[in-house]
């Protein structure tokens, strides 16, 4: 099966990254007005390129390097050290690990984009998200899958934290730090418009459907059941949650929206991606159900309640269903209640203020925010020299 499982992580390589480029790009830029599409393509693809090397500099290192402290993986294996095409990781050859992963490490800071679209510096963006993924990141990263003190063995006795794919190590970091950027930031001049061209969406919806076949189903890290069961809770939970989110919007507001049952893709998408190795079709057809009420609520209580301008709801979306997701894997008996609710508020905190840290040295180093008169004009032609369209708004 070496070469199956080689085969199949491969594939499940470019599918992760297909998530970024263009899914998570087009998902993005559909939501902003037509004046900021560009930056928010920009700002993805730049992260897509400067995350790439990075995990080779040192990323890789800190977080599957054979640290000894739980803690950090070290800088061992900087610039792949000792990795050549005969080394081994498992059943997989290493530098193709490395390249599986290395998606992941540019889709989690991609995904704190939505967060502060519409009115952030071009180079706060490429420094925030370069310390964040070394510093945050990657440690999180080691601490969880890199066999560090939150894994099996680790402080939580032979029941560490289970987490498949990353409910935690990706969407609960990549949340939390988008909570904590949009309130540091405040709120758009102007946050009244609507996405500028739902149908963006609904492709980048759909590419990253698919690609979270390999973002989950890739997780197994072998072509075998386990492989095939992820793929298909994570289908079944994503189909689930848009049609509650559907449903749940349609009751409230009289319409369901195409946007809406997108989002509830992603919210479905979200909180199986944690459980998608522990849990069977049933089970995943209840975590979608109530990830599609749950989230849109979360929405509401950010937005309305709180009134924290994360732009395209991410904490909502993805903090909020990552969490959700690894807790029903304690429900459902695949882990421990206690290891999973620790977990979350040790990496939670982590997060909160590593973001705030890298924040404030970002803020002095380049600035945070553009002015009143670029966020009015627009990114695309102040900072970028670039439009869309030829008329925008």
């Amino acid at each position: 099966m070496v070469g199956a499982d080689t085969a199949w992580i491969i594939v499940a390589t470019a599918l992760v990254l297909l998530m970024t480029l263009p899914g998570l790009a087009l998902f993005y830029g559909g939501l902003v007005r037509s004046r900021n599409v560009l930056s928010v393509f920009m700002h993805c693809y730049a992260i897509a390129c400067l995350m790439s090397v990075l995990w080779l500099v040192a990323g890789y290192s800190i977080a599957f390097g054979p640290g000894t402290s739980g803690v950090w993986g070290g800088l061992g294996k900087m610039f792949l050290n000792g990795v050549d095409a005969d080394t081994l990781a498992g059943t997989l050859p290493e530098i193709l690990f490395f390249a599986f992963q290395m998606t992941f490490a540019i889709i989690t800071p991609a995904l704190i984009v939505g967060a502060y679209v519409e009115r952030v510096s071009f180079g706060f963006v490429l420094l925030f998200s370069s310390l964040w993924m070394l510093l945050c990141y990657a440690p999180v990263v080691h601490w969880v899958w890199g066999g560090g003190f939150l894994a099996d063995g680790g402080i939580f006795g032979d029941t560490g934290l289970k987490d498949f794919a990353g409910g935690v190590v990706v969407h609960e970091t990549a949340g939390i730090a988008a909570l904590v950027l949009a309130v540091m930031l405040g709120p758009r001049k102007d946050a009244t418009k609507p996405p500028h061209n739902p149908g963006y969406v609904m492709i980048g919806a759909a590419l990253l459907w698919v690609g979270w076949f390999g973002f989950n189903g890739g997780s197994q890290l072998a072509a075998d059941g386990g492989a095939a069961m992820a793929l298909t809770v994570t289908h079944i939970s994503a189909a689930t949650a848009s049609l509650t989110w559907a449903l749940w919007e349609r009751i409230q507001y009289g319409k369901a929206s195409l946007v809406g049952i997108v989002t509830g893709t992603i919210a479905g998408l979200a909180s199986i991606t944690p459980a998608s190795g522990f849990v069977g079709p049933v089970e995943a057809l209840v975590i979608g159900a109530v990830a599609g009420v749950l989230c849109q609520e979360a929405v509401k209580l950010v937005r309305n309640t709180l009134s924290i301008d994360d732009t395209l709801d991410v904490f909502a979306v993805h903090g909020v269903g990552g969490i959700f997701g690894t807790l029903m894997i304690a429900v459902f008996g695949a882990g421990s209640f206690v290891a999973q609710a620790g977990s979350l508020v040790i990496v939670g905190v982590f997060s909160v203020v590593a973001t705030i840290v890298i924040a404030l040295i970002c803020k002095a180093l380049v600035g945070l925010r553009v002015s009143a008169d670029v966020e009015q004009e627009g990114l695309d032609l102040a900072v970028h020299g670039e439009r869309a369209y030829d008329h925008t708004s």
